[in-house]
């Protein structure tokens, strides 16, 4: 398992291969934050892979899998010593994780400020294709939902810049 003293910062991110690895374990889930916000049309940079599953037991027992293959960890401030496993049943009991693993870092979460229950976001969400691996997205109003509830700067950005393209799409499709 990584530790956070193998790192300043969880490391290079690589989004695609953590997508690679839940969706070649058949992990039910639903990309949300910056990936999202990417796959939604706003070029910017993101540090992580977000997202939220079904916490269906037989699902967690297939992300507790992914996970493993990626050597992931908990990430942050003595996390290494909370003794924590990242077995199905933590998974699926727990809030949220942040972790970081071989592609960097990957934030799980159960619940999410803002965020539906899972099943009515993975209903409205998106079926896309990242790096050539399709992969459900938020929706629009889910994500924008979430990132009102964060409330972050980063997230007010992102809500402007996605409103904005939202808007001209729609007036594009009127013409």
């Amino acid at each position: 398992m990584m530790g956070a003293e193998e790192f300043g910062d969880r490391g290079d991110s690589d989004p695609a291969r953590v997508i690679d690895v839940l969706v070649s374990h058949g992990v039910d889930f639903v990309v949300i934050g910056g990936v999202a916000v990417i796959s939604h049309g706003h070029v910017r940079n993101t540090r992580d892979l977000d997202f939220v599953a079904s916490t269906a037991p037989d699902n967690m027992r297939r992300l507790e899998a992914a996970l493993r293959e990626l050597e992931a960890g908990l990430w942050g401030v003595d996390a290494h010593l909370l003794g924590i496993d990242l077995d199905a049943e933590t998974l699926a009991n727990g809030a949220n994780f942040t972790l970081i693993t071989q592609a960097g870092g990957v934030d799980f979460f159960n619940e999410v400020p803002g965020g539906a229950p899972y099943e009515e976001l993975r209903e409205r969400s998106l079926e896309l294709s990242l790096a050539g691996i399709p992969v459900r997205v938020a929706g629009f109003d889910d994500l924008i939902r979430m990132k009102r509830a964060a409330g972050r700067p980063r997230d007010l950005e992102d809500i402007a810049v996605l409103t904005e393209l939202e808007r001209k799409r729609l007036a594009n499709h009127g013409d």
